[in-house]
């Protein structure tokens, strides 16, 4: 199978510190990789297969049409079958994805289903709608890659969709509170603990749920060395004109064929610190000049500074901090960051002289780019660059802290590993802040969340991230 495509940021430019120069960076000829990417997207395939063994929807054609209607809009490539031949070595490696379009019961078989497992695990895609869930009970492997099996549902009707992760390209363009009608599905396990949760059914908001007010529809996981999507939302044909699902469908099909990056591990267990509302806001203090604008959408953008907008609420110890942010301008010549570990105060030198910064730049030098830690140390540039989503698009960083050590995720993608010794930047107790870093420069952030985890020395073992 062909390597997933990736869209590159180059990292070049000049350096930015809060407070340490008076202008903004200048690029330097970077770019988002726009050229390399849509040549790239151009060759990327997906294969769409529909075959029934049991109940058939009769919204499978305009299912087929949606997704061939988005590659031909998207830049990639799309194949329709119902044959399960097509599930053969060679041929399953023409393609970066496959979509299970509302298969329904036993629809491949021994040799059939071995060939698929071995392209999952060479680093194939999965992407499942609705009726996939009810699809190859006798399969183990099949199981886990959906995530869940279908149960039962109630009639068609309206209900309101909590839309978890607003970092994921699936869900990263919905509103908090997603509004449709479609038959939903309740499932036989919850796939929460094995995958990442990226919208819930509110089971209040319709009538039929039994999933005990944990009823998620739509997820997403590394699997086997492959990725797996799966929403439950497309029974009706009404599904594939709706804006809002074709672009909840496309974004999906954009993660698992590498086209974006997003952390789909498990993430259980977090607190809201800023949840897109002002009354969230109320534990945050403004530090220095300029400010932080809250739209209507629940995102905080950047206005202005040098300065800093911190949670004064309580300092941290031993935690994973995670939060989404992305770049407003096309070029990335933007500066941000997130500071750890500093004292209460609202002087923002407080920040600079007793903390770290897990920078935000996509036009700087390496020690003083995206991922690093500013000034002290740079992220694995590579694994950087491979996790990176471009300028307008979403991002997700975990920032972990246990005992003096500091461990980067951009996107699920472990890039930085950084112990401090200078006591005077212990890590060990201290406060989070988001940088505003001058007129020119436009972050946005949105779901700033945090788990405390036991204290722990920088060389004891740690738990599995981001869970």
């Amino acid at each position: 199978m062909r390597a997933s495509k990736r869209l590159a940021t180059a990292v070049v430019g000049a350096a930015l510190l809060i407070g340490c120069v008076s202008g903004p960076a200048v690029s330097q000829g970077s770019g988002t990789g726009a050229d390399t990417g849509a040549a790239a997207r151009a060759e990327s395939r997906v294969l769409v297969f529909s075959k029934t063994g049991g109940f058939r929807h009769d919204s499978i054609p305009d299912g087929i049409a949606a997704v061939k209607e988005l590659g031909a809009a998207h830049g990639f490539a799309v194949d329709a079958t119902e044959d399960a031949g097509a599930f053969t070595a060679r041929n399953l490696d023409r393609y970066d994805a496959v979509v299970f379009l509302s298969t329904t019961g036993d629809v491949l078989n021994e040799a059939q289903q071995g060939a698929f497992e071995r392209y999952i695990r060479r680093g194939g895609g999965y992407v499942g709608v609705h009726a996939a869930a009810d699809t190859e009970y006798d399969w183990a492997f099949y199981g886990g890659l959906a995530g869940a099996y279908f149960q039962s549902h109630p009639a068609i009707q309206p209900a309101t969709v909590d839309v978890e992760d607003r970092g994921h390209p699936a869900t990263s363009g919905l509103e908090a509170a997603w509004n449709r009608t479609d038959e939903w599905y309740n499932y036989r396990s919850n796939p929460r603990e094995r995958a990442h949760v990226l919208a819930s059914l509110d089971e209040s908001s319709y009538t039929g749920g039994t999933m005990n007010g944990d009823h998620p529809i739509a997820w997403c996981q590394e699997y086997q060395g492959g990725r797996a999507f799966y929403t439950g939302g497309g029974h009706t044909k009404e599904s594939y004109a709706e804006p809002a699902f074709r672009q909840h469908l496309l974004g999906g099909i954009r993660w698992v064929t590498g086209e974006a990056q997003a952390d789909c591990r498990p993430e259980n267990g977090y607190q809201s610190l800023f949840d897109g509302t002002t009354e969230s806001l109320s534990a945050w203090r403004q530090a220095g000049p300029g400010s932080f604008e809250l739209s209507d959408d629940g995102t905080l953008t950047s206005s202005g500074g040098l300065g800093m907008l911190w949670y004064a609420a309580s300092g941290f110890g031993s935690y994973s901090l995670k939060l989404d942010w992305k770049m407003a301008s096309a070029s990335g010549d933007d500066n941000s960051g997130v500071f750890v570990g500093f004292p209460a105060s609202d002087d923002p030198w407080s920040a600079v002289n007793n903390g770290y910064e897990i920078q935000i730049d996509a036009t700087d030098v390496p020690e003083r780019t995206t991922g690093s830690v500013y000034s002290f140390q740079s992220a694995d540039i590579k694994k950087r660059d491979r996790a990176l989503n471009p300028p307008g698009e979403w991002n997700t960083y975990e920032i972990r802290v246990e005992g003096e050590r500091l461990r980067i995720w951009l996107n699920g993608v472990k890039i930085n590993d950084f112990t401090n010794t200078d006591p005077v930047r212990s890590l060990r107790d201290g406060h989070i802040g988001i940088q505003n870093h001058g007129a020119e420069d436009r972050v946005s952030f949105r779901d700033i969340r945090i788990k405390e985890l036991p204290a722990r020395t920088a060389t004891s073992a740690a738990p599995s991230p981001g869970n």
